[in-house]
């Protein structure tokens, strides 16, 4: 089963929506012996990175996923707020990450850059770095949806799939090993961002 993890902090019908219409079964969960059962897990988030490591942790969520992604390598995907709890830090509430990708969560600074608004909106490319079975037969000048305020810095370029440019170039798509995160929302990203949860749906 394909568990979206609930944690009040994302879109989860949406996501379940899609991978069921993708013929696969999904269930969004809070509970730890569901989400134990889990053969692929899927972490979105839309919001506030302290509260989003509040409700995990409140929840009792933070030792099973550790189990399921650390110990036993499930597959994971992060999306959005839920590819930013994958670091070890935030800026947002100077607090610390689930700690699985080497980096840290920092925000959008435009002072100089008027034209430029927080938090960045709207449809943009990714510029791809390596491959990665999660691009699979996606189109390279596809546009994807974002919206956020803050953006990813791993600390391991080997660990960028894709960036983006927004002022500067951040990184948009990382990997490291099981663990998947794109900072866009390919569940809002029409086909080339549909392709991209079916590519992680299918990993083997």
């Amino acid at each position: 089963m394909i568990v979206v993890v609930d944690y009040g902090m994302g879109n989860v019908r949406s996501i379940v929506k899609k991978v069921n219409n993708f013929g696969f079964e999904a269930a969004s969960s809070s509970n730890p012996k569901i989400i134990d059962g889990a053969t692929k897990i899927i972490i979105p988030g839309v919001g506030h990175f302290a509260e989003g490591m509040k409700n995990l942790k409140e929840g009792g969520l933070i030792e099973i996923l550790n189990k399921k992604i650390i110990n036993e390598k499930v597959p994971v995907l992060g999306i959005c707020l839920g590819m930013q709890l994958l670091t070890n830090h935030s800026e947002e509430g100077n607090c610390r990450g689930l700690g699985w990708i080497e980096g840290k969560t920092v925000r959008f600074d435009f002072k100089d850059k008027n034209n430029l608004r927080v938090p960045h909106i709207g449809w943009n490319n990714i510029n791809t770095k390596s491959d990665s079975l999660i691009l699979k037969d996606t189109k390279l000048d596809y546009r994807y949806y974002f919206t956020h305020s803050y953006f990813v810095v791993c600390s391991n370029s080997d660990e960028v799939i894709a960036t983006t440019e927004y002022g500067f170039c951040f990184d948009s798509i990382i990997q490291k090993d099981n663990i998947y995160g794109t900072q866009f929302h390919p569940e809002k990203s029409h086909i080339d961002g549909f392709k991209i949860i079916l590519n992680f749906l299918t990993l083997s």
